[in-house]
C-alpha cells in the first residue's frame, strides 16, 4: 500500500512539470504596446526610509534656518520650521477681522517668564503662576487669616462693655449708609464664597459631591460671580464716598496704632468714629485692593470698552485679581470678626442703628466727646417710629 502511493505521488509530480514546459510563451511580441503604468493618484507625502531621504542634510550649516519650503526640498515631510514659527508665536493668516480675534493666527503665544514662573509661553508661565504661587499660598493667607482671629477669640473673647449701658443712644449709622454697607457687604461675601468655590472646589467639595453637581454648581456660581461683581464695583464707590469724611487720617490714629488699639493691653484707645484700625481697612481694603480688584474683574468680564481683549491681557488681569482679592478677603475676615463676634454690640450698631452712650463712649471716646460737646449730632437722620429714641444735648 505504502509502494503504490508513492508511485501515484511522483506521477503527479512528472504531470505538472510536463504542464509547464508545454504551456504557451506570454511574451509581448514586436506589435505589442507595453502596458501603460497605473496613474499615482495618491495624495500628500508618499511613505519613504527616512534613512534614505537626503541623508547628512542636517550637515548644511544653514539646516536649522531654513525655511518649510526648502526644509520639504531635502526632507519632505519634515514640517520642523513651520511648528518652530507656531511655537515662537509668529502670527499666521486668518480671515477673521482684526478686531474681533486679534489673535486668531497665533495658535502659541510668545514666550514670557512671569514673576515665579520658568521662560515658557505666555499661557505655560501664567498656568505655573496660578497654580504654583497664587493658589496655594492665597490658600495658606486665608487659613492663617482665620486661625489668628480663631485664636484671638479663645483666648480673649468677646470684647464686652466695662460699664453699665444708659439707655441713651446715639445714631452711629443712618439708614442710607447702612443700606450702603449692607449691599455692599452681601455682593462682597457672594464673591468671596463663588470665587473660593472656583478656585479651592475641586480640592474639597468635588471629592464630596462629584463632577456632575460640582460642574453644575461652578456654572452657576461662575455667572453669579460675573452679576455680582458690577453691584460690588457700584456699592464699593457709594461706601468710599458716604464713609470718606469720617475716615480721614488724624494724628490720634498713630497712638492707636502704637498702643494696638489697646486689643493686647485690655484698655480701650481713644478714637474718633473709626479708629485706625477700620481706617486702614477702609484705605488699605476699600480704596486700594477695592480698585485693583474692580479694574482687573471689569477687565475679565470683558466691561471695558475700547480694550483689546488679548489672551496675555486676560492672563495678567486673572493673576492681579486673584492676588488682589485674596489680600482683601483676609484683611475683611478680621473686618467681619471685629463687627460680628469680635465686639458686643457692632453688629447691632451696623443692623439697627444705634449704639448706647456706654458703647461709644468706651469704643470711641473721641467721636463720643464730640456729640457731647455738639460737635456732631446725636441724631443724623429723622428718627422712625419704631426706632429708639437718640440722646440729644443731655448727654
Amino acid at each position: 500500500m505504502r509502494r503504490f502511493l508513492l508511485t501515484i505521488g511522483l506521477a503527479v509530480a512528472a504531470w505538472g512539470v510536463a504542464a509547464q514546459t508545454q504551456a504557451p510563451s506570454t511574451a509581448p511580441t514586436a506589435t505589442t504596446a507595453p502596458a501603460a503604468a497605473p496613474a499615482d493618484n495618491s495624495l500628500g507625502v508618499k511613505s519613504a526610509n527616512i534613512f534614505q531621504i537626503a541623508p547628512g542634510a542636517d550637515a548644511d550649516p544653514k539646516y536649522k534656518d531654513q525655511t518649510n519650503a526648502e526644509r520639504a526640498q531635502v526632507q519632505p515631510g519634515n514640517n520642523a520650521p513651520m511648528w518652530r514659527a507656531v511655537g515662537q508665536g509668529v502670527t499666521g493668516y486668518t480671515s477673521l477681522p482684526k478686531s474681533q480675534a486679534p489673535e486668531a493666527g497665533n495658535l502659541i503665544q510668545p514666550f514670557v517668564q512671569y514673576p515665579g514662573s520658568r521662560l515658557a509661553s505666555a499661557g505655560e508661565s501664567w498656568r505655573q503662576v496660578r497654580n504654583n504661587i497664587i493658589i496655594p499660598y492665597g490658600a495658606a493667607l486665608l487659613l492663617i487669616a482665620v486661625g489668628a482671629m480663631a485664636l484671638f477669640y479663645f483666648s480673649k473673647g468677646t470684647i464686652e462693655l466695662h460699664g453699665q449701658e444708659t439707655g441713651r443712644k446715639i445714631e452711629r449709622f443712618t439708614p442710607f449708609e447702612r443700606s450702603a454697607h449692607w449691599a455692599n457687604a452681601i455682593a462682597f461675601v457672594t464673591l468671596a464664597v463663588s470665587g473660593i468655590v472656583m478656585a479651592y472646589g475641586k480640592y474639597f467639595l468635588l471629592p464630596i459631591i462629584g463632577p456632575t453637581l460640582f460642574g453644575w454648581l461652578s456654572y452657576v456660581l461662575k455667572n453669579v460671580h460675573n452679576f455680582a461683581g458690577p453691584l460690588f464695583a457700584v456699592s464699593l464707590v457709594v461706601v468710599f464716598v458716604t464713609f470718606l469724611k469720617d475716615n480721614m487720617p488724624s494724628k490720634d490714629d498713630l497712638v492707636w496704632i502704637l498702643k494696638g488699639g489697646g486689643l493686647f493691653s485690655g484698655t480701650e484707645v481713644p478714637s474718633h468714629r473709626f479708629n485706625a484700625g477700620e481706617k486702614v481697612v477702609f484705605w488699605g481694603g476699600v480704596l486700594f485692593l477695592g480698585f485693583i480688584v474692580v479694574a482687573s474683574g471689569l477687565v475679565l468680564d470683558m466691561l471695558i470698552p475700547g480694550l483689546i481683549y488679548e489672551r496675555s491681557t486676560m492672563q495678567i488681569a486673572n493673576m492681579v485679581h486673584g492676588v488682589a482679592t485674596l489680600f482683601m478677603m483676609a484683611m475683611f475676615i478680621g473686618h467681619i470678626y471685629m463687627g460680628t463676634i469680635g465686639m458686643r454690640g457692632a453688629y447691632k450698631a451696623m443692623r439697627e442703628g444705634y449704639v448706647d452712650e456706654t458703647w461709644a463712649k468706651e469704643h470711641h471716646e473721641l467721636w463720643y466727646d464730640d456729640i457731647k460737646a455738639g460737635k456732631i449730632p446725636a441724631q443724623r437722620s429723622a428718627p422712625a417710629a419704631s426706632s429708639p429714641t437718640a440722646s440729644t444735648a443731655s448727654v
